[in-house]
């Protein structure tokens, strides 16, 4: 146990002790700087040149901020590109981002390639997110238990109760092998490598820049709907609906109950709204993913039926 603590606070230093990505803002206003024809906040930290003559001539009034002119083009992008900036950047940043890069060179699609390296991530961090998805399957096995233990310490709140009751918990557990804490540490060590990929994502001009099917990456649902474009609305609702089966998926049948249920209602309606103001680029990714997660805990779900 006090090794994974180690681990924890290991990650935790290294996330908060290094870079992010950095908004572009006008120096006078302090307001971030967004491209009038995507809707899309401006990265001050990007890591290889834009190509749109739009975003060029935006750069370029924020010289002082930014010179992107020092910057290699993307499709030259190198993990050493910019020098060393931190841990955090020079790990995992900037190797994914290359990746995303690479990929694409091959494919002929940066949109395409996005797809391919989230799930190439998920098929990484797989053999964590299942010990997770297991560790909730557990618990459902083992809820009736649970439900009864609850309503026989329901009206007891003394020490002893409180103690007796603790200890019955935790022959449950180990009844059905469930290891709550392992599942938690499961579940925060694939953050990370999560949010270095959105980092990622945000700090490749390429890839805004590129329309895949159907979509410009680096326009806003929001944006694409004010003009029009009410395509857009298909990732809204995607984006919604596996967010919303992800979690149900993903939780326990005594988590689905009450307010839980509702706070995973009230998570799923931040995150539609969220994605009417991120970029295409992201909502495609987050599909991705939580379409992974649905497959993933159905293999589980059936895996676990199967051996009884």
């Amino acid at each position: 146990m006090k090794k994974k603590i180690r681990v924890v606070l290991l990650i935790l230093l290294l996330v908060l002790s290094t870079g992010c990505t950095k908004t572009l803002a006008d120096p006078k206003t302090k307001k971030s700087v967004t491209n009038p024809t995507t809707g899309q906040s401006l990265t001050q930290n990007i890591l290889c040149q834009p190509t749109d003559e739009e975003t060029i001539e935006i750069y370029e009034k924020y010289k002082d901020v930014v010179d992107i002119s020092k910057l290699p083009t993307c499709p030259k992008f190198k993990i050493t590109s910019g020098g060393y900036e931190g841990l955090w950047n020079s790990i995992f940043v900037k190797p994914l981002a290359w990746v995303i890069i690479k990929i694409g060179n091959i494919v002929k699609s940066y949109g395409l390639s996005l797809i391919i390296t989230s799930l190439l991530i998920r098929l990484v961090a797989y053999p964590i997110t299942k010990k997770t998805a297991i560790q909730s399957e557990l618990i459902n096995k083992a809820k009736p238990e649970l439900d009864r233990l609850e309503a026989k310490y329901k009206d007891k709140t003394d020490q002893a109760s409180m103690m007796k009751k603790s200890q019955e918990m935790t022959m449950i557990y180990k009844k059905y092998n469930i290891n709550p804490i392992a599942g938690c540490l499961y579940a925060f060590l694939q953050i990370p490598l999560f949010i270095a990929f959105l980092e990622a994502i945000n700090r490749l001009p390429a890839l805004f820049e590129e329309k895949f099917i159907g979509f410009q990456l680096g326009t806003t649902p929001i944006t694409g709907i004010q003009k029009g474009d009410f395509i857009y609305l298909i990732i809204i609702v995607v984006v919604g609906l596996t967010t919303y089966f992800s979690f149900k998926l993903n939780s326990t049948s005594a988590n689905m109950e009450g307010q839980a249920n509702m706070m995973n209602k009230v998570m799923v309606g931040m995150i539609v709204v969220m994605s009417l103001f991120m970029s295409s680029a992201l909502g495609i990714y987050w599909a991705t993913t939580n379409l992974f997660t649905i497959v993933q805990n159905l293999i589980v779900k059936r895996s676990k039926k199967l051996n009884g």
